[in-house]
């Protein structure tokens, strides 16, 4: 057990902090002492660390505290959409310095490229990443769908989904606005929305965005497909849904 003192020293989260993470319910000490001072066990640490995770990615209190009370929460999950999600977040920032570098060698009448400042792309799948958190529509949908199916059933759905991913990669070469690579992001949604849940515009897109994130999607995708195939569905499902 660790005394309230022992955890701020540790963390960096102030006590004043943690006493409010405990009073919204957030957070609570594993239990208190006869004088009511907080006392924190490993799991609270745990628990403490996901917090401030969420917290680096600005994601708000309540959204927090709703994401990890979930009975549906996966922990191992959220943490490779967490490392995703700041991989996003890095890149980001590296383009910010590289700008301010460019800005500062060359003077800002030579480099008038706003592109770095752009954070639709972690946006979308932040927003993605909540959706698949809490208990929404699409994913009520997914979880009927895939009720009583084989674990033989979904390798095949998997290796499915991975053919279509390898066409994408056989013309990853070509224009990601061309009729082929259009005709493949409309192949994707429909396989979507019939073996998971309904794909929407916006769902898709945002499945695009964790796509070419950086993470085990990416790494995945360009696997089976060839490097750089992953970004090419990203291109062509964010012309498919005309962002």
């Amino acid at each position: 057990m660790r005394t309230v003192h022992e955890v701020s020293r540790m963390t960096g989260v102030s006590i004043r902090t943690l006493q409010y993470y405990d009073k919204i319910g957030l957070l609570h000490p594993a239990e208190y002492t006869e004088s009511g001072y907080r006392l924190y066990d490993d799991t609270a640490l745990e628990k403490l660390q996901q917090i401030l995770l969420f917290r680096e990615l600005e994601f708000p209190l309540k959204d927090i505290k709703q994401i990890i009370e979930s009975p549906d929460f996966d922990k191992s999950k959220a943490l490779e959409q967490q490392i995703a999600l700041l991989t996003l977040k890095k890149e980001h920032i590296e383009n910010l310095i590289d700008l301010a570098r460019g800005l500062k060698a060359m003077g800002v009448n030579h480099l008038m490229d706003f592109e770095p400042f752009d954070t639709s792309k972690i946006d979308e799948y932040a927003a993605q990443a909540k959706a698949s958190w809490g208990k929404t529509p699409e994913y009520r949908e997914y979880e009927e769908k895939s009720k009583g199916r084989t674990a033989e059933e979904s390798a095949m759905l998997s290796e499915q989904m991975m053919g279509i991913f390898a066409e994408f990669g056989a013309i990853r070469s070509e224009d990601p606005s061309s009729t082929a690579a259009q005709a493949l992001v409309k192949k994707l949604q429909d396989f979507i929305s019939e073996h998971f849940y309904t794909c929407s515009d916006e769902i898709l897109y945002g499945l695009g965005t964790m796509y070419a994130g950086g993470g085990d999607f990416t790494i995945n995708i360009d696997k089976h497909a060839g490097e750089g195939t992953a970004e090419f569905v990203y291109q062509a499902i964010k012309t498919y849904c005309k962002k």
